[in-house]
């Protein structure tokens, strides 16, 4: 029987990457948003956690979270529709909020586009990728390296994972170290430190089941096909969900989730 570990006292704050207008639509989709995403998987290891949200796109009180950034035990970053190169208004929001966050939070996990939000802010560089992973990345293998990491405790060294994304980290920052890899991202993990932060980044969603990825695809098929051009027609949509389908049966859930409750005992042992 595995061991469940409970957490007290410890403050995350949640950093909502997709804009506001976004998550509306997912609502009226019946689709949970990354951060309810995130609090349900958290909630898997424990319950005893407090969380603030805050979106720095669509926020206009921003100023107050900032004020406190440094009382927070951890930071999590997660996914968007974003592409960072676009560099609009309410990215560039972003990319200054990381910026103040990686001043004052000492243990920031980032996750797909957080990942790129913490990259870019500490002088990194973020582009398109060639492939995309839809829904799932395969074969994901970590090297020496990662496996010294806390963060990969118990982790299989080759593993899928759930994950969507549209671009890649090309350049790391400086003293950053690459954790892991597949065939479509070589960068799928990283860690480095910045001023006060500890920061794992993952370009893999371990927070998102595999259920919430197929929503995700019936809800941007339309996206995928015409403006993404990842499929060429709906069966080929449907042929990659049953391809999905498979991973949901083999899968297991506390080894896809194990980088969240490693991260939460990092900051615990702190």
């Amino acid at each position: 029987m595995r061991e469940i570990y409970f957490m007290i006292n410890l403050n995350i704050l949640i950093v909502e990457g997709n804009p506001r207008e976004e998550n509306n639509d997912f609502i009226k989709a019946g689709i949970p948003t990354h951060t309810e995403s995130l609090k349900d998987s958290l909630a898997f290891f424990t319950k005893e956690l407090t969380f603030d949200v805050v979106n720095p796109s669509s926020d206009k009180d921003i100023e107050t979270i900032k004020s406190k950034l440094s009382n927070y035990d951890g930071l999590i970053w997660g996914g968007s529709s974003l592409n960072i190169y676009n560099y609009t208004p309410e990215i560039k929001r972003q990319i200054e909020f990381m910026r103040e966050c990686q001043k004052k939070v000492k243990n920031i996990l980032a996750i797909c586009w957080g990942m790129q939000v913490a990259v870019t802010a500490a002088g990194g560089v973020v582009k398109k990728a060639n492939q995309s992973n839809i829904g799932i990345a395969n074969e994901i293998v970590i090297n020496d390296r990662g496996l010294l990491n806390p963060i990969y405790k118990n982790k299989k060294t080759n593993f899928n994972s759930p994950a969507f994304n549209f671009d890649e980290v090309e350049t790391l920052p400086n003293n950053c170290s690459l954790f892991a890899s597949n065939k479509i991202n070589k960068i799928q993990s990283l860690y480095f430190e910045t001023n006060v932060s500890k920061i794992w980044g993952l370009q893999y969603h371990p927070e998102i089941s595999y259920e919430k990825m197929i929503s995700l695809i019936e809800f941007r098929k339309q996206r995928l096909i015409e403006n993404r051009k990842v499929f060429q027609n709906e069966n080929e949509i449907q042929n990659h969900i049953l391809f999905i389908k498979k991973e949901i049966s083999a899968s297991d859930k506390y080894q896809r989730m194990l980088e969240l409750k490693n991260w939460i005992d990092i900051i615990k042992l702190k």
